[in-house]
């Protein structure tokens, strides 16, 4: 009788080998490795369709169990407008001290809501979607990526609205109104990279998710959504005065309350109630834009053979 043939044991020219030399010389690579930096941004352009289609049907689909439907894109935060107004601009009477009150206010709300949603939505982008994941082989950052690219399709949807409300205010379009366009770019890419950093976050930390609308909310009643802070920090030492003026939530509600309403910061119309642009803010939002986008990018491909395991 014949001894037993061991299947698992090289033979030939590959005795010896270890599985690791084995691999290279017949050109294999670990299922799921990490790409290098340069491949993983080569992939997700080469999935850039894929982005676009997944994020429109993901937002067709959010409101499709709704009577009002798609409706619920501009209700909402005009929904938080009435609410905002009644309690800040009529009770605390913030509306006396904010020159066009009601379309400072909309402005403010629908931009921070943009960065809100999408770091929310960033945040849950990995853990809603562990199906599609062990399914399907792509670069994982193209789920927060998408989410982001919902909340702007939703914020353009809504823009028609509060470009409505802007001129119901008696407020002139002017030129300025061209600098929405880089204001929601720099804005995007800023939301992008701290979708990706909460992507991960939210991937190892389930429990993050319960704690962001918490977090979220404060940033929101700090950054002066609702009520102008200059008069609360004129006290403030210059430098912590220096430090909060690079809140980069206030830097784009700025820029796009300047982009809508130019007369609000003219000190000639308004005097005190003048609202204040701070200096260099196109650098501030630009370095926010940039270094959040970089960062939060290169954090989330450090994990990308880990996300969809365990």
């Amino acid at each position: 009788m014949s001894d037993p043939v061991n299947l698992s044991a090289p033979r030939g020219s590959d005795a010896g080998l270890t599985p690791k030399q084995l691999a290279d010389k017949y050109g294999l690579s670990v299922s799921g490795k990490r790409p290098s930096l340069p491949q993983y941004i080569r992939q997700l352009w080469a999935r850039r369709s894929f982005i676009t289609a997944f994020a429109t049907a993901r937002l067709v689909a959010q409101y499709t169990t709704a009577k009002l439907g798609q409706l619920w894109q501009v209700l909402t935060p005009l929904l938080n407008c009435a609410v905002f107004y009644l309690v800040f601009g009529v009770i605390m009477k913030s509306r006396d001290s904010v020159p066009v009150y009601i379309a400072w206010l909309c402005v403010g709300v629908f931009v921070f809501q943009f960065s809100q949603s999408a770091i929310q939505a960033g945040t849950r982008s990995i853990s809603d979607n562990l199906g599609l994941i062990r399914a399907l082989h792509f670069p994982r950052a193209c789920l927060p990526i998408a989410f982001t690219v919902i909340q702007l399709q939703q914020l353009l949807i809504s823009m028609v609205v509060l470009v409505a409300i802007v001129l119901v205010n008696n407020v002139t379009p002017t030129m300025t109104w061209l600098l929405i366009i880089p204001t929601l770019l720099l804005q995007s890419m800023f939301n992008t990279g701290l979708a990706m950093v909460m992507a991960r976050v939210g991937a190892k930390t389930s429990d993050i998710s319960q704690l962001m609308p918490f977090l979220l909310r404060t940033w929101m009643y700090v950054s002066g959504v609702m009520y102008s802070v200059s008069g609360y920090i004129k006290t403030w030492p210059e430098v912590w005065q220096t430090v909060y003026s690079w809140n980069p939530a206030t830097v784009y509600m700025d820029l796009m309350r300047y982009a809508f309403m130019p007369e609000s910061f003219d000190k000639k119309i308004y005097g005190d109630k003048a609202l204040i642009l701070p200096h260099h803010i196109w650098i501030m939002a630009g370095t926010w834009a940039v270094v959040a986008f970089v960062i939060g990018f290169v954090f989330f491909w450090k994990s990308e053979e880990e996300y969809g395991r365990g």
